[in-house]
């Protein structure tokens, strides 16, 4: 009987990298025999998760070890793309099924698997940069791709994902999307990153932006600014006029305190907070406007709102 060769340390080293995933080239590379492979998964130590791409120390495989597989199973330069790459970058709460892998477009794409979503990439319209592990698609990219095929009501969601992550700019999203020939939806794109790089990182603050203050011609607020332990979402500062936007449904526990802290402290900096919801802003902006200029007037604004295309509230 042979004696049971253990797993080398090299190898445990670079599962650790993979989010506990191997494939049986690396094991052999790394000195693990065929039969030691063969061994651990007999005895419930290896769970193969597809031809030749093993789970190291058995259990079940979750999302980040099922997106490496993918990856490893791509081949030399494979990565993770669309709602995957949007998923390792944090975008996204829920893990996308399948997931989609880029592989080069010289390579061979593995055959079809439930669980993944190969597809071939065509050189130079991507950034050859594969940041993050696993491997994906840029910042810019990303989010670039997963307009290309979104609902013109989803372009902004994902163009404010990409900023809101801290991990790109608008200016270098513009930069990515002039670098393409192909941008879909590319008018509405580069006036969303205008919109953006005012500090407007939501859609339900480019809607406020534009459906409520330049459709009424309403003061232009300051965006994102820093007062005390918060930050203002868009602050009139001349007429001491705050306007807080939250795009969730209701706020409850500690988010809900929070909300109260804020406005608060708001008269100690002499300043008067106006409260709105994505149900707000998306289906009565001309009586948000009204509101709001309505303070802004009383606290010595001199001008009067206009009337936008769809305005009967507004005088």
């Amino acid at each position: 009987m042979h004696p049971r060769q253990p797993v080398p340390s090299a190898l445990l080293r670079l599962a650790a990298l993979q989010d506990r995933v191997v494939t049986r080239e690396q094991a052999l590379g790394c000195g693990l025999g065929r039969h030691a492979i063969v061994r651990l998964v007999r005895d419930g130590l290896w769970v193969p998760l597809a031809r030749g791409v093993y789970l190291v120390g058995g259990g079940p495989a979750g999302w980040p070890a099922l997106a490496w597989a993918g990856v490893l199973l791509g081949g030399d330069r494979a990565r993770l793309g669309g709602t995957a790459a949007a998923h390792a970058w944090g975008w996204t709460g829920s893990p996308p099924e399948p997931i989609d892998v880029l592989v080069p477009g010289a390579g061979s794409a593995p055959s079809r698997d439930g669980r993944w979503r190969f597809r071939r990439e065509q050189e130079g319209v991507r950034s050859p940069r594969s940041p993050g592990s696993p491997p994906r698609t840029t910042v810019e990219d990303t989010a670039l791709d997963l307009v290309g095929e979104a609902a013109v009501d989803d372009v902004v969601t994902w163009l404010s994902a990409a900023v809101q992550s801290h991990r790109t700019t608008p200016q270098r999203l513009r930069v990515a999307a002039e670098a393409r020939q192909r941008v879909r939806h590319r008018a509405l794109v580069l006036r969303l990153l205008d919109d953006l790089a005012t500090g407007a990182h939501s859609a339900l603050e480019i809607a406020y932006l534009h459906d409520v203050e330049r459709a009424h011609g309403l003061p232009a607020a300051e965006r994102q600014v820093r007062r005390r332990s918060t930050v203002a979402d868009a602050l009139s500062r001349e007429f001491g006029v705050l306007v807080e936007l939250d795009g969730r449904a209701g706020h409850t526990g500690e988010a809900r305190f929070r909300d109260l802290d804020r406005d608060n402290v708001a008269p100690l900096d002499g300043l008067v907070t106006l409260r709105y919801g994505h149900r707000d802003v998306s289906t009565r902006p001309c009586v948000v406007a009204a509101q709001v200029a309505g303070v802004l007037a009383a606290r010595g604004w001199p001008g009067r709102p206009s009337r936008c295309h769809r305005c009967r509230l507004v005088a």
